[in-house]
């Protein structure tokens, strides 16, 4: 991966998205920026629901395109939903480009509490590097305390910590989607660059307490 671009959709604290743009840039140790061009996302918005189709939002990041070998992650403050959930945290499609990921369930706000700025930077950043995982074709892990778990409140993506399976030397299927036509692997998968990345990215995750997807 040569390059990570973060895509505004709709207004975005700009001061946020610099530090996460640092945050991932350190972590996956290629560069990262904000683009100056915010998306608009009025066209995914449902009336009914009062929420946006991340679904809808996510296509629309793809057809805008990006260079090669590179991921592109859109930063949102509305409130996102698929037809089949309430509400979603975010949305990547595996071995897909681009994710999405959003602002307004990780604010203590939403919930009736005091702002807590660092509590939803470091949940905005472990929901950024979940969403950028499926784009690398890591699917979700039975393991609560890895990122690339699946989470649908706040409360289970705080419990998330530095730990996770990729520590392990044990093959790990469970993370991978399998190439196309092929089956599942029969003997212990070897690490490559991408897993190092990862591990680097896992290790290097803030512990915090009271965090959680």
């Amino acid at each position: 991966m040569k390059r990570i671009y973060l895509v505004p959709v709709g207004e975005v604290d700009p001061g946020l998205l610099e530090r996460l743009a640092a945050e991932l840039a350190q972590r996956f140790d290629v560069p990262c920026c904000v683009r100056p061009t915010p998306l608009s996302p009025e066209f995914a918005f449902e009336s009914t629901r009062n929420q946006f189709l991340s679904t809808a939002i996510l296509a629309e990041l793809y057809d805008r395109g990006s260079p090669a070998n590179t991921r592109v992650l859109g930063v949102t403050a509305v409130d996102l939903y698929i037809p089949v959930l309430t509400f979603v945290f975010g949305e990547a499609q595996v071995n897909n480009p681009c994710a999405l990921v959003s602002l307004h369930r990780l604010r203590e706000e939403f919930y009736g509490m005091p702002p807590n700025p660092e509590l939803l930077q470091q949940r905005l950043l472990k929901e950024a590097v979940h969403e950028l995982g499926h784009t690398f074709g890591l699917l979700h892990c039975p393991d609560y305390r890895c990122v690339m778990t699946s989470s649908h409140s706040v409360e289970r993506l705080d419990v998330k910590t530095r730990k996770s399976p990729l520590h392990s030397v044990e093959p790990y299927p469970q993370h991978r989607s399998p190439p196309s036509g092929a089956g599942l692997p029969t003997a212990p998968v070897v690490k490559v660059n991408l897993e190092q990345i990862w591990l680097m990215a896992f290790c290097q995750m803030p512990l915090v307490l009271d965090t959680l997807r």
